[in-house]
């Protein structure tokens, strides 16, 4: 690992992200980084609970003269997305992540960086780790398997945390703070399609997604990926690894109850993403509709340009 990351301030989450970027953490592959978390509470004498689907809590008491204040939930994932470019050589399973400082950005060689979130998870080891900052009593709760099914946010049980606030330390903006929690919902959708065929001069991004089908017709799976498949780790989620769709609110991942049915003025986006390292190639396209309590949802994003054609003209316009 570079020292020059370790040199970054702040140094506190700097090192601590130096730290956890060393532990291989693949979406449903947590098993060292679980063990890696524990033995971080463990480390600082820290309450540390692992509950039964994987989750990680490590509880702090409140510092001197802050013990009557409310307890504070601070929650981030502990796994990543884990690609790499094609001619890359490199193992989730068994490698840390190789970052370097680049410029102005922090970078990893040739594979994802693994910032989200675990950006998030080494702030919050920072402040567990610190003596000299003042707070409330602190349940930090950290998740498994975020990316790909949120299975450890669902299948965290009730009574193992008191805090009445909850601080989501997963975002797109590091200067804003939404009123909201992560969430999210998996739609399967199946339907018929015609192939047409691609001119030459084309770049093909214009994508279905349905699941199984197209993968087999492309070949980038065949039957016996199927057939020989992790149930927890389906073939298709080679190249469809996150979900299709999730609760639009105030933030831009906002809480929503997720086995309720839809109702009226409910907004969810919708977006499809394919990512095939095999091309270094990766296409995510998104419309942001809201329920009716009659007819088909409105489309808020029906004027955004998204098929070949309308890109290309606007490319073209300049």
């Amino acid at each position: 690992m570079s020292t020059e990351i370790r040199q970054l301030e702040p140094r506190a989450v700097w090192n601590k992200f130096a730290d956890l970027n060393a532990v291989p953490r693949p979406s449903k592959k947590e098993e060292r980084v679980i063990a890696f978390m524990k033995d971080f509470g463990a480390s600082l004498s820290l309450e540390v609970i692992e509950d039964s689907v994987g989750n990680v809590i490590i509880k702090k008491p409140a510092t001197v003269g802050m013990e009557d204040r409310k307890p504070i939930v601070m929650q981030s994932h502990l796994d990543m997305v884990h690609q790499k470019n094609n001619e890359t050589i490199f193992d989730f399973l068994t490698e840390g992540i190789e970052m370097h400082v680049e410029g102005d950005w922090v970078k990893a060689k040739g594979t994802t960086l693994g910032a989200d979130n675990g950006l998030g998870v080494a702030t919050i080891m920072a402040v567990l780790g610190s003596n000299d900052i003042s707070h409330p009593a602190i349940e930090a709760l950290f998740t498994i398997d975020e990316e790909t099914g949120m299975t450890g946010a669902m299948g965290l049980k009730g009574g193992l945390l008191s805090g009445t606030i909850l601080l989501n330390l997963d975002t797109e903006e590091d200067d804003e703070i939404g009123v909201g929690c992560a969430g999210g919902i998996d739609v399967t959708a199946q339907r018929d399609y015609n192939e047409e065929s691609t001119p030459e001069t084309k770049i093909g991004y214009e994508i279905e997604v349905n699941g199984l089908h197209e993968l087999l017709g492309l070949g980038l799976i065949d039957k016996v990926d199927v057939q020989n498949e992790d149930p927890k780790w389906p073939a298709y989620k080679k190249y469809f690894m996150h979900g299709t769709s999730h609760h639009m609110g105030l933030d831009t991942h906002d809480f929503g109850a997720l086995k309720s049915p839809m109702q009226a003025n409910m907004v969810f986006t919708v977006e499809p993403g394919i990512y095939i390292p095999e091309e270094n190639m990766g296409i995510r396209l998104e419309d942001d509709v809201v329920i009716q309590a009659k007819g088909s949802p409105v489309n808020l994003m029906q004027n955004i340009p998204i098929e070949i054609d309308e890109i290309e003209a606007l490319m073209n316009s300049n």
